[in-house]
């Protein structure tokens, strides 16, 4: 019983550690830059850890009780989509913030009109841009905007904004699953003992995610009211890490180990 609280211990442990890995909090920045409230921030957090732990799970499950041996190429691929993944938030976050950019303020008759840039929302969809408070300089209709027919499609359903980080952490998990398996086959010869470890790593990991989303809610907290500015500059800063990290993620894989090659290399990781 000594030896396996001690194991799971550890493995709570290590979980939250794991949670701290660069693209994991590269990954749940640009998730978050934009979210004032600690609660839904450690919501965001959870999402992902659930969706990391249920890949985590499955994956290393398969591994441990069927004996399964996961293909060079296909180890390789699972990684590559952390790096789509990293590219395409990044991508994102950076243009909201070119988005965001405050425009020049109007000549002639409208000149009395104030344009300014602020977070506002249409329905669900809450975002920055340029406008005034005149319905007709609005860029834009309240059923015209990236996520409109997210909005209508699954406006019902309560939980569906966090869809987004659930989906970043099972990708996430497809890249580490292996490695944790394997780490977990060497140490632990009790099958059900080393299940037991995969679900108390992936308790740890949501607990050490939801540490990091609440500190980063935190943070636009503390500003006050320089919170806005605050949010786009750390906006811009997270999705231009992502995209560089996840840059030199793929080129990794595809170049380095040879992906596309005819001998690629592979050590999970």
């Amino acid at each position: 019983m000594i030896g396996l609280l001690s194991i799971l211990a550890v493995g709570f442990f290590l979980g939250m550690r794991h949670a701290t890995d660069p693209d994991h909090v590269i990954a749940v920045t640009t998730i978050v830059s934009n979210q004032r409230n600690r609660a839904r921030a450690a919501l965001i957090g959870a999402f992902w850890g659930v969706g990391h732990t249920v890949t985590i799970f499955v994956v290393g499950a398969g591994i441990i009780l069927f004996n399964l041996v996961i293909p060079v190429r296909v180890g390789l691929s699972m990684e590559l989509s952390v790096a789509i993944m990293l590219i395409v938030l990044g991508l994102m976050n950076v243009a909201g913030f070119m988005r965001s950019m405050p425009a020049s303020s109007p000549h002639g008759h409208d000149a009395q009109e104030v344009v300014h840039s602020h977070p506002h929302n249409h329905g669900d969809y809450i975002h920055n841009h340029p406008h005034s408070h005149g319905p007709e300089t609005h860029p834009h209709s309240p059923d015209d905007t990236p996520l409109a027919w997210m909005d209508r499609l699954f406006g019902k359903i309560s939980l569906y904004q966090y869809l987004r980080p659930f989906v970043v952490g099972v990708v996430h998990g497809l890249a580490g699953s292996a490695a944790v398996a394997l780490l977990v086959l060497t140490t632990i010869r009790n099958v059900h003992w080393a299940i037991a470890y995969l679900l108390i790593f992936g308790v740890g990991t949501i607990a050490g995610m939801m540490l990091i989303t609440m500190s980063i809610a935190s943070a636009f907290t503390m500003m006050g009211k320089g919170r806005q500015k605050f949010s786009r500059r750390l906006a811009l800063a997270s999705g231009l890490l992502s995209l560089c990290f996840g840059l030199f993620v793929a080129y990794q894989i595809c170049f380095v180990n040879g992906l596309f090659a005819t001998h690629p290399q592979w050590t999970p990781q």
